[in-house]
């Protein structure tokens, strides 16, 4: 099985080579001199990008398959795939890149799949994994590459950008935010909900139940394909892959949430993406739950001049919802990024005469006085302490329940006089 083992090419600052021991399960797909990168999000795995694959790449087969003369597909049901290989009518959104001169890699990242899953939870942060990525990346002889991230990955893409810019091509941040805060989801009827069902789910059923309110959006689920509904397809395709690779492990769920929850790009990393030379596409769900749209647009906004800002129909799972847009766009910024476009060319943002970047959005908060910093800040810690309050709520009323259910009725004896 292809593994790298990040730490022949991790070195501390003596030079000695580093003892962190973890390897990471990657596959590559196609063959060409241009190279893409793929990492994954939270509790996803490298088949995650399932639809991105065959439509960069133009196969699904992973080469190492390939040469065993076995070909399989990268459609088996994760909790983030889309089963799109079986008869879920799901796109893939065919081959986006005409000369097929493309090879991608993606990977799981450590802490899911086949990958190394660190028991310590300090061993998981943005950083740490962005240098796993680079060391894949020397792995496979990649000097340079264009780099893709979802959710939690476009959060490590957006650090691997930032500590060596030099070996980024190009970068495409999909569903991302800024980390913190920012990964709490907008507190609503739906997401109370979701929470609630969450924390209850005890099957594969009830957890890919779950998972697609959490990924895509109501129209796409209730879409028919055949007889059956789209929901009904998925939820298969979910439970057998819930079932077959097992739910991703505590220590591995938690050192991931510690990843996005540490995540924090200062100034000075963004002005290093701002000045290296390549090109960013910021795309988005404008329906994802899990991360704000407008986290996105602010980040788009951080990276003017050299970020295009793409918003479609979607949820968080967009990539999936609308294959042949997302594959389209990623396409689009390869050949621009190529081609040496200008900056100026390419960013879809704008800038006012007071030097600040900004979009449209940002206009019309700006001109109405819509939100400063500090009530965002404050809006930000309400929600998260209530989310702390309904949590130990729902972990109140589940051991009162579990309580009660333990209580058994005492029998007394009959007297005998």
């Amino acid at each position: 099985m292809p593994f790298c083992e990040v730490n022949k090419y991790q070195k501390r600052e003596d030079g000695s080579i580093s003892n962190n021991a973890v390897r990471i399960f990657y596959q590559t797909y196609g063959r060409g001199l241009t190279k893409v990168l793929l990492i994954t999000g939270l509790a996803g795995t490298h088949d995650s990008w399932g639809p991105q694959i065959k439509g960069l790449a133009g196969t699904d087969a992973p080469n190492n398959q390939e040469e065993r003369g076995h070909p399989t597909s990268v459609a088996s049901a994760g909790p983030e795939s889309n089963g799109s290989g079986g008869d879920t009518g799901s796109q893939d959104g065919g081959c986006m890149w005409e000369d097929g001169d493309i090879e991608v890699c993606s990977f799981d990242n450590r802490g899911m799949g086949r990958s190394c899953v660190p028991k310590d939870k300090s061993d998981y942060t943005t950083t740490i994994m962005a240098k796993d990525a680079l060391a894949l990346m020397d792995h496979l002889g990649w000097k340079k590459a264009h780099v893709f991230g979802h959710s939690m990955g476009g959060m490590i893409a957006s650090k691997l950008a930032s500590i060596a810019p030099e070996r980024v091509l190009s970068l495409a941040l999909l569903n991302v935010t800024g980390g913190g805060f920012e990964c709490f989801p907008k507190v609503d009827r739906k997401f109370i909900s979701i929470a609630m069902r969450f924390m209850k789910a005890k099957t594969p059923e009830e957890r890919a139940t779950v998972d697609l309110d959490t990924h895509y959006t109501e129209e796409y689920l209730n879409e028919r394909i055949g007889v059956h509904t789209r929901r009904k397809i998925l939820h298969q395709e979910y439970v057998k892959g819930i079932s077959s690779t097992g739910m991703q492990s505590s220590h591995g769920f938690e050192g991931q949430v510690n990843a996005c929850w540490t995540h924090n790009m200062t100034q000075k990393d963004y002005d290093i993406l701002c000045s290296s030379g390549f090109l960013v596409s910021v795309i988005h769900g404008r329906d994802d739950i899990i991360a704000q749209v407008s986290h996105a647009r602010r980040i788009a906004e951080k990276l003017y001049p050299v970020a295009k800002m793409i918003e479609l129909d979607g949820a968080h799972l967009v990539s999936h919802e609308k294959p042949e847009e997302v594959n389209e766009a990623l396409t689009d910024l390869i050949k621009a990024s190529e081609s040496k476009l200008e900056a100026s060319e390419w960013t879809n943002l704008f800038k006012m005469g007071s030097g600040e970047e900004i979009t449209a959005l940002s206009w019309i908060k700006k001109t109405s006085g819509f939100l400063s910093t500090h009530t965002l800040d404050y809006v930000m810690k309400l929600q998260l302490s209530f989310l702390y309050l309904f949590g130990l709520f729902v972990m109140l009323l589940d051991h009162g329940r579990n309580t009660v259910q333990n209580l058994k009725p005492v029998k007394v004896a009959a007297s005998a006089t």
